[in-house]
């Protein structure tokens, strides 16, 4: 329980330095580029939390994986953008890449595992299925 619980922290971790970016994100892009950071990283933790509870935890692994990768393209964007600093923009995709490798390593050890929809390995980034 120790492993899942570490990669829940850093969730958690990850939503408190977030979300008060987005909200210093223009007017502009705040309620779609910013609202779908929020909600794609809520949802990653989430996930996870929810993942920790339960014995057949497949799917909740699976969504939480491309929640990473969902947030790994938000961020980019928001960079591209000019919402994140160049330094805001890779502490992000630092604290990205240790979720996404954490829970891709939480996903591919639990018992009896398939594989995720169209063949994609836990930590690439896929195309549309």
């Amino acid at each position: 329980m120790g492993e899942m619980a570490v990669v829940v922290q850093k969730a958690y971790d990850w939503n408190l330095w977030i979300l008060p970016k987005v909200e210093k994100f223009p007017k502009s892009y705040r309620f779609s580029v910013g609202q779908s950071l929020v909600t794609t990283s809520l949802d990653l933790l989430m996930n996870l939390v929810d993942a920790t509870y339960q014995s057949k935890n497949s799917s909740t692994l699976a969504a939480a994986v491309k929640n990473v990768n969902r947030a790994r393209y938000l961020v980019r964007l928001s960079k591209d953008l000019h919402l994140l600093n160049v330094g805001g923009y890779e502490f992000a995709a630092q604290g990205l890449d240790e979720i996404g490798r954490m829970a891709g390593g939480w996903w591919k050890k639990r018992p009896g595992r398939g594989g995720l929809t169209g063949g994609c390995g836990a930590l690439e980034i896929c195309g549309p299925n």
